[in-house]
């Protein structure tokens, strides 16, 4: 009889036992949930606008503003790694080739910075250079990946990452870029800092009445002026939706079904969508395989000890204060992701 009891007990604990494990979360693994910052675009909004100093008096804001967003986005979103993208050294050549005018309005003689009086803006350009070139040194010193390839923008970097690297991740892509928008599906969801929205497909469809598969189209024919890109003229967003209903649904409309509509605009619909579209990106072969690389060798160790000794020398103690429990409370998690890179 006791025998009996002691064998049912343990069948039911037994049955109990895999009921607790089977509830258990799986445990997360480095590659599960990758957040991808935009790198220049981070720096550049943060250089803008933070008017942190150094205990000199020396404008460091751009540095200070783009670790504290950095440190944001890992809170904010807890990936198990995290992707830091730059412009490429001649970075918009490839597409200069096929449009000479890309980006040729941004040769401007007003002040990136709106915080701080700089002597000149020669003096500002190198500030900013200096501050830029800063943050990659910190960068190195933390649990992410940093990369950045010639002759390829980050855009398309970015691009190829989250459509033919990155395949089986969860992905948040942070950035104001809105050309990244077309990259939003199941998987893939796109962080405006600047409008606090996480664009995924229904925020797409909410916002632009197009499913984000066909969100290029909306690029394509609007334009982009901040690149100096041309749309189609007398189209907005409303006639847009008007004219080519079908970008609603859900499915992936080809750029015969847009020629066929709007015929008189071919030469510009097909060359913005070369200029504009990141599901297929023309890069080479060559460095195509250096991403992969990057992707797949083991990521940074968190490295206290040479951040804090930047951190002295560029004497941040306003700007970050309490350094060394600013590090182990923002980026110790994702540490121990890349930690699990190095087994």
């Amino acid at each position: 009889m006791n025998s009996q009891m002691s064998n049912g007990l343990l069948k039911k604990r037994f049955a109990e036992y895999k009921d607790e494990i089977s509830t258990k979360p799986a445990q997360r693994k480095p590659d599960d949930h990758a957040l991808i910052i935009d790198g220049l675009n981070t720096f550049i909004r943060a250089f803008s606008v933070n008017p942190s100093l150094n205990e000199d008096g020396s404008h460091v804001g751009g540095l200070v503003g783009f670790l504290k967003s950095i440190r944001f986005a890992i809170n904010k979103f807890k990936p198990t790694r995290c992707i830091i993208v730059f412009d490429g050294k001649g970075g918009s050549n490839r597409r200069r080739k096929i449009y000479p005018e890309y980006k040729q309005n941004r040769k401007t003689k007003y002040r990136v910075n709106r915080a701080y009086d700089f002597a000149s803006q020669e003096d500002e350009r190198q500030n900013m250079m200096m501050q830029l070139s800063r943050c990659v040194e910190y960068l190195d010193t933390l649990p992410v990946t940093v990369m950045s390839y010639d002759n390829i923008e980050a855009d398309d970097t970015i691009g190829y990452l989250c459509r033919q690297v990155l395949t089986e991740s969860e992905i948040v892509v942070m950035s104001t870029d809105k050309d990244f928008l077309q990259l939003a599906n199941g998987r893939i969801k796109i962080w405006s800092p600047t409008k606090k929205k996480m664009y995924d497909e229904k925020m797409v469809m909410d916002e632009y009445g197009i499913n984000s598969h066909n969100y290029i189209w909306y690029r394509v024919l609007d334009g982009d002026k901040s690149d100096n890109i041309s749309g189609v003229r007398g189209l907005g967003l409303k006639t847009i939706q008007k004219k080519l209903p079908f970008l609603k649904e859900n499915r992936i409309v080809n750029i015969d079904e847009v020629i066929d509509v709007l015929p008189d605009s071919k030469d510009t619909i097909e060359l913005n969508y070369k200029l504009m579209q990141l599901s297929d990106v023309d890069i080479s072969g060559s460095t195509k395989t250096k991403i992969i690389d990057k992707v797949n060798e083991p990521i940074n160790r968190l490295v206290k000890f040479q951040f804090q000794k930047m951190f002295l020398e560029d004497k941040l103690f306003t700007a970050l204060p309490n350094v060394t429990s600013w590090l182990a409370t923002n980026f110790n998690q994702l540490n121990s992701y890349a930690e699990k890179t190095h087994w």
